[in-house]
């Protein structure tokens, strides 16, 4: 993909300190000179932690942060590196990870170095542009659903990743603190949040498998090698990976996963590639999920719901952000809205007990 589409000017407010970026760099091997020309552009698809892409000494580096003033859970950019660099010896579709320092003197946050993976990345733009047909997106969609799968039956032990998390109690740790952390980032009452979070701790299930999950795996978090749409390249932003339910990340991505069907509302609120001719329903991806990976897939409409929800929870918290004057990014200006459509939407799955045709 050109490089203009995925990167665009450092935003305001959110530079980092040039001299310092290089001395870094050069102590860790990455360049030869600190007296190289530097050149830092930031990319914008994501909504949470902050890359930036690196090109020095006709190199290119991509590098991550946490946003300024983010809340005290999650954005740990040790534990993500931590996980990469384990994870790629026994699962290659990851980046290569270069260097981490917990030394906020040098840009303000902890921060690591990574390779700039080289490919197509799906998003709702790219996929129009490039005008991808019904035939690509069931090659897509395919790959994409092949690679999720391969993930959750990674051997974590082997990567030395046992203790990344407690599995045992997972689901019910979820549903508590995401509920948490939503009523801490409210600035409005959405009355369908809080019948969603009364819904879900009154029937998590109780019983459940666990492998390592992704927690935010999407067609944009992925890297197709080319436009055969046959082989991915790596998955992207793992700040939320950890040991747990698989059914709680089938979840995440399916709310993500907004379909043609949809309510208009809903597919602006949530744009995604998803929407074009080809891809499956949510229902359909459930079904491809449990012939590929063997599971049982039992309370769909609560994964489903707690999904939604999640993504209602972290639209709501990079909101908060914005209100509060902590980043000027126009495009987090709405985002309360987007959250009280996903609660919205969660609410009225639970309602009729299903997980496509809605509304």
């Amino acid at each position: 993909m050109p490089e203009k589409e995925l990167t665009q000017t450092v935003r305001k407010g959110e530079e980092l300190h040039e001299e310092n970026l290089k001395r870094f760099l050069l102590q860790n091997n990455l360049i030869d000179s600190e007296k190289s020309e530097l050149m830092i552009r930031q990319f914008y698809n994501g909504y949470s932690n902050l890359t930036y892409l690196i090109k020095i000494e006709e190199r290119e580096y991509v590098l991550r942060r946490p946003p300024f003033a983010a809340p005290k859970r999650g954005h740990n950019m040790g534990r993500e590196f931590k996980v990469l660099s384990k994870l790629h010896n026994v699962f290659e579709k990851t980046p290569v990870t270069y260097a981490y320092t917990e030394d906020v003197e040098i840009l303000g946050a902890p921060f690591y170095i990574m390779n700039k993976v080289e490919g197509i990345i799906l998003t709702a733009r790219e996929a129009k542009d490039r005008g991808v047909s019904p035939n690509e997106f069931k090659k897509i969609s395919n790959t994409w659903l092949d690679t999720f799968v391969e993930l959750h039956a990674v051997d974590y032990k082997a990567a030395g990743l046992e203790s990344l998390g407690n599995p045992e109690g997972y689901v019910e740790r979820q549903v508590k603190n995401w509920g948490k952390q939503y009523l801490t980032a409210a600035t409005e009452e959405v009355k369908s949040a809080q019948k969603v979070m009364t819904w879900m701790e009154i029937h998590q299930p109780r019983n459940y498998d666990y492998s390592l999950i992704h927690n935010d795996y999407k067609y944009d978090n992925v890297v197709f090698v080319d436009n055969q749409w046959t082989q991915i390249a790596a998955i992207l932003d793992w700040e939320m990976c950890t040991l747990g339910d698989p059914m709680m990340d089938l979840g995440t991505s399916l709310g993500y996963w907004t379909t043609a069907s949809d309510a208009d509302f809903l597919k602006q609120g949530l744009p995604s590639p998803t929407i074009m001719p080809g891809n499956p329903t949510r229902t359909e991806i459930v079904h491809e999920y449990a012939l590929k990976s063997g599971r049982d897939i039992n309370n769909l409409t609560f994964y489903f719901a707690y999904g939604l929800f999640k993504i209602a929870v972290i639209a709501q918290q990079i909101y908060y952000r914005f209100k509060h004057g902590f980043t000027k990014d126009p495009r987090f200006a709405n985002l309360n809205k987007v959250s009280a459509l996903c609660c919205n939407t969660a609410w009225n799955a639970i309602q009729k007990d299903r997980i496509d045709e809605l509304f």
